[in-house]
Parts: structure tokens; C-alpha cells; sequence
């Protein structure tokens, strides 16, 4: 069991939220919704959302409301609607400050080697959720699983979410669930960054939002322990990764199909 969320007993739960917080509105009206979506087909969740992306392609793309009012929605949100919370750090000294709201911390595939930002996550003793860079093989997360653990943290996740295959591309190797399993910790597959087109428009990513099932469904019939999923109710005016946020109307029908594979393994 990691804290209350348990990725160990065939539940498959589901990461999902917006990519970024872009209003308070936005992100409590996202809540709402997918906490009805996953109670009506009885699968576990975690809300997912950003107060930062660090990692934009472009100086003038939006980033988030920043750290300070984006934890007060964070907070606020956890409150109102009693669900779990993921969201990602950027920098050592965020760390400490997100650990005491969310339940989940995530660390951005470009920094899956920082091994001080690895450590002062781990020290919260919240759930680290680590983001396979698209540069690694499967096998080369040993030495991130025992950065974590030096500080006593054994509550980990690591999520496959492609591997870089030339320029402004990635594919996604499935070998790598149950390579990555064999370390003895939950593996996620990031099905919307896995479906991405990195850069693909010079001054922003691109996308195939239209695989973003397929893959997922391969990922769960692969044996995958959880899947994360970027989502949005109009897609097209997102104010990040608008390729590969899915559909909040088509949402639905796709939990319930990885929910029929997975019951079916």
C-alpha cells in the first residue's frame, strides 16, 4: 500500500487531470467531473495537474500560476473533493512546501537524474512518482531507484512514457513495463506524453492525440500497474500539451475498455 493509494492489487488507478492549472474555475470544474466519471465505473484516481511547467519549448508559452497560488488550488481542491493529488517539482525547493499538500510528487523526465531534487523529494516519505526519461533504457533505472531509497523512501513509481526515436519523435516500447517491474516497483504508462511529437513545431510539441487509446489499452494488456492520462474538456484551446490532452467526453468509454482488459488478464 502506498500511503492510500494502492498500486499493488490489480485496481489499476488512473492519473488524469489537466496539464496545467490555468484557473481555479478550470481545474475545480476538471475535478468534478472526472471524480464522477471514475465513481460511476468504480476505478481509483488521482488528480493530476501542474502549477508549473518549467520545461516549455517556447519563453512565451504559459506556464502555470506559479508555486504559491497554484498550491492554494491544490490544497483547496484536495479539500473540496476528497481526492488524491499528483503534481510535479521542478526544483529542490519545492519539494519540502508540495510534500505537505499532495499525495503523490512527481519528477519531470528531463530531471529524472537530478539526484538533489530525487533526494529532497524522497525525504518528504510521499509517493515519488518518477518519469523514465525518454533518453534511458528500462534498465537504467537502478540508480534512480536507489537515490530514492537512500533516504529510507520506498513508496515508488516509475512511468514509462516513450523513449526518443530520432528527431521530433517517440515511441513507446512495451518490453519496458515489465522490464522496469522486475526492480519490484509499480510501473505507470503515460499515455498522453507517450503519444507526443516533441518540438515538432519548432516553438511547441505536436501530438497524436488519436493514439493516446491505443496505447493505453496495449500498455494495461501488457500488464502495466497504472496509467496516467492527461485530460481536458476542449482540448484544442489547452493552454499546454493541447495535442495529447484526451477528450473529457470521450473519456469514459476509454476507462471502462481498460477496465474490460485488465479484468480480463
Amino acid at each position: 500500500m502506498l500511503n492510500k493509494i494502492n498500486f499493488k492489487n490489480n485496481s489499476l488507478p488512473i492519473i488524469a487531470g489537466p496539464c496545467v492549472i490555468e484557473s481555479r474555475d478550470h481545474v475545480f470544474k476538471m475535478a468534478e467531473n472526472l471524480k464522477k466519471i471514475f465513481f460511476k465505473v468504480d476505478m481509483p484516481f488521482i488528480f493530476k495537474s501542474s502549477f508549473d511547467k518549467a520545461n516549455r519549448s517556447s519563453i512565451d508559452s504559459y506556464r502555470g500560476p506559479g508555486l504559491e497560488k497554484g498550491l492554494k488550488i491544490l490544497d483547496e481542491l484536495k479539500k473540496e473533493f476528497e481526492i488524491p493529488i499528483l503534481t510535479d517539482i521542478h526544483s529542490t525547493n519545492e519539494a519540502k512546501i508540495i510534500g505537505e499538500a499532495v499525495d503523490i510528487i512527481q519528477i519531470p523526465a528531463f530531471l529524472c537524474r537530478q539526484t538533489d531534487l530525487l533526494i529532497e523529494a524522497s525525504k518528504t516519505k510521499k509517493i515519488v512518482n518518477v518519469k523514465k526519461g525518454q533518453f534511458l533504457s528500462p534498465n537504467n533505472i537502478d540508480n534512480i531507484i536507489r537515490k530514492i531509497q537512500s533516504t529510507g523512501n520506498n513508496q515508488i513509481l516509475i512511468t514509462e512514457r516513450g523513449t526518443s526515436f530520432g528527431y521530433n519523435n517517440l515511441i513507446a516500447d512495451m518490453r519496458s513495463i515489465p522490464i522496469m517491474q522486475l526492480k519490484g516497483f509499480p510501473v505507470i504508462f503515460d499515455a498522453s506524453h507517450s503519444a507526443q511529437l516533441p518540438s515538432f513545431f519548432g516553438n511547441q510539441s505536436g501530438g497524436d492525440r488519436e493514439m493516446i487509446p491505443t496505447l493505453a489499452k496495449s500498455a494495461v494488456a501488457a500488464g502495466c500497474d497504472g496509467i496516467f492520462i492527461e485530460v481536458h474538456d476542449n482540448p484544442e484551446k489547452a493552454l499546454s500539451d493541447s495535442s495529447t490532452q484526451f477528450p473529457l467526453h470521450d473519456l469514459e468509454n476509454l476507462i471502462i475498455s481498460l477496465k474490460k482488459i485488465k479484468n480480463a488478464l
